[in-house]
């Protein structure tokens, strides 16, 4: 537990937060078509900044959760608010950045709520 009281590590986190990386990198990933056709955004810049949001997204969901890497809760929370600046090039990304930032902190929420208070009784983290 970090001194925030939030779990950085554990199975909980691993697939709340995860799932959520995992499916924002597929809305982030159909987003650029959408920047390219009806928003006229150039290629390069649509793809680019879209394509390192998304893949940043998989990498950190790979990792967030797993014993000593904390870091990566604090990397998928900067995400989220690169997702939403996103909205520069893709105006429908400052709603649907904002809703998977919601995500992102029910995922912490609800996984502090659902790991035990470490403890002699208590399993050992996965």
């Amino acid at each position: 537990m970090s001194g925030l009281d939030i779990p950085v590590e554990g199975k909980s986190i691993r697939q709340l937060c995860g799932i959520v990386l995992v499916f924002e990198a597929i809305v982030i990933g159909l987003a650029i078509p959408v920047a390219i056709v009806l928003e006229h955004t150039n290629h390069g810049l649509a793809a680019g900044i879209g394509g390192a949001l998304a893949v940043c997204a998989i990498l950190i969901s790979g990792v967030v959760g797993r014993p000593r890497m904390g870091w990566a809760l604090l990397a998928g929370t900067i995400l989220q608010l690169l997702v939403i600046a996103y909205g520069v090039v893709v105006p429908a990304m400052y709603a649907l950045g904002a809703i998977f930032a919601a995500l992102w902190v029910t995922g912490i929420w609800l996984a502090r709520r659902v790991t035990p208070p470490p403890g002699p009784l208590s399993p050992a983290p996965s």
